[in-house]
């Protein structure tokens, strides 16, 4: 028997501690629900014509798109021919794929992946530019039509949740499948879109089983399926196992949950630490207490933008200062208009080898001010090398607090004006980029 293996794991009827409610004496049922291929349904919405067709979403609004538009008149978009709409082989840029329709994911195209890569791989895909004002109506529509049914969900972002289902009516019958085929029939009248959901005891399980069935599906598990459903997964499937771990992981011989699970705990202890080597043992046996958070503050704001082209910082000093000012104020008024201020503002640089870079600064005082966070973001860039060119830019504020509870500074020069106040050195170090 390998070194840190034990004889095997046996499930047992506590494993993944379910936990029965004081209040209801009902098991625990936890959902996470997940909208299929979320960018790309809100588009066909528009354009049903490209149903069953590979179709990417990503990028920003280019001049084809436009013209795409314009040449339409007042013909409904439904009527624009197949044959019209961009192809990805003939894009130029350096656009990330946000979501990708199941017609062309079969060619290995997928979210994150670079779009002039991905016009490798399916070069025949139809290509759209994303549309946020749109995503976030229908973002908000399916979620408002989740919390009418079952009012403990929590947002995870523009097109997933998870739903408390132990109290709910319906929560418990087939172990929360008659409430889930409530929620995907809603949510499907409300908006025309399909959603997959997985029911389980817990987040980490309810997160796996969600993608057991897309799309449009249902998955149920329960504390006895550890063994045959859960176990014969490869580690990366849980939700916060990432490519390094994975790869020691694998390293060490593990490969799926079940030989994870047959670790001795100090085994991963010894190598993983002592907060993450548990943690791994607990997802294994599929245990997870966490509760459904209904309320949650964030954590940090952050705008970043991805170039089209390479800039550097001295030949393109007039076209990345404007980037950069516009990034510092949309920030700001991020943090006014959700009534945050930030105490530590940061940058990020991604260079043309695609090494990223990032260095924060903590101010005096918290601020929502755009003047001021430019001025600590420009601080920021003094401790980073700009010899190579730059492929991204993106500006970050932390160490968040609701307005009224910290003091606040604010400058009291106009945005436009900030930086020529600063001194001398100051102005010299950060305008080797701007």
């Amino acid at each position: 028997m390998r070194a840190g293996t034990r004889a095997g794991p046996t499930p047992a009827r506590d494993t993944i501690r379910c936990v029965k409610p004081e209040s209801a004496g009902a098991w625990r049922r936890i959902a996470h629900l997940d909208m299929d291929a979320f960018f790309a349904s809100v588009e066909l919405l528009r354009y049903p014509q490209l149903k069953g067709l590979p179709l990417v979403i990503g990028g920003g609004r280019r001049q084809v798109d436009e013209e795409l538009l314009a040449a339409q008149g007042e013909r409904a978009l439904r009527f624009i021919p197949v044959a019209e709409f961009p192809l990805l082989k003939d894009y130029v840029g350096r656009g990330v794929i946000t979501t990708a329709t199941y017609a062309a994911r079969q060619f290995g195209v997928g979210s994150a992946m670079g779009m002039m890569k991905a016009a490798k791989l399916c070069p025949q895909a139809l290509v759209l530019p994303v549309d946020f004002d749109e995503i976030r109506k229908f973002s908000r529509l399916f979620k408002s039509t989740i919390a009418e049914i079952a009012p403990q969900v929590e947002d995870r972002g523009v097109d997933e949740v998870y739903i408390d289902f132990t109290d709910v009516p319906g929560g418990q019958r087939e172990g929360g499948r008659v409430l889930a085929r409530l929620i995907q029939k809603s949510i499907f009248e409300k908006t025309g879109l399909t959603c997959s959901i997985g029911v389980a005891p817990n987040k980490l399980l309810a997160k796996m089983a969600s993608e057991f069935n897309k799309p449009n599906g249902i998955s149920i598990i329960h504390e006895a399926d550890l063994e045959s459903r859960i176990w014969p997964l490869n580690v990366r499937k849980v939700n916060g196992i990432g490519p390094k771990a994975g790869e020691k992981l694998a390293g060490l011989g593990i490969h799926t949950l079940g030989e994870l699970a047959a670790q001795d705990p100090q085994f991963l202890i010894d190598r993983f630490g002592k907060a993450t080597g548990a943690w791994l043992h607990a997802a294994a046996w599929g245990r997870d207490d966490s509760p459904v958070v209904t309320e949650s503050e964030p954590v940090s704001m952050s705008r970043e933008t991805t170039f089209e082209r390479d800039l550097h910082a001295v030949r393109d000093k007039a076209e990345l200062g404007a980037i950069f000012t516009r990034l510092c104020g949309q920030v700001a008024a991020d943090l006014q208009r959700k009534g945050y201020v930030a105490k530590t503002i940061g940058i990020k640089l991604r260079y043309d080898d695609f090494k990223i870079v990032t260095r924060d600064q903590t101010g005096e005082a918290h601020t929502a001010d755009a003047a001021t966070i430019r001025k600590i973001a420009g601080q920021c860039l003094k401790r980073v090398p700009l010899e190579r060119r730059l492929r991204l830019l993106g500006v970050r504020a932390g160490a968040l607090a609701k307005v009224g509870e910290m003091p606040i500074y604010e400058s009291n020069r106009p945005f436009a004006q900030a930086g020529r106040a600063w001194s001398a050195t100051e102005f010299i170090a950060v305008d080797q980029l701007f």
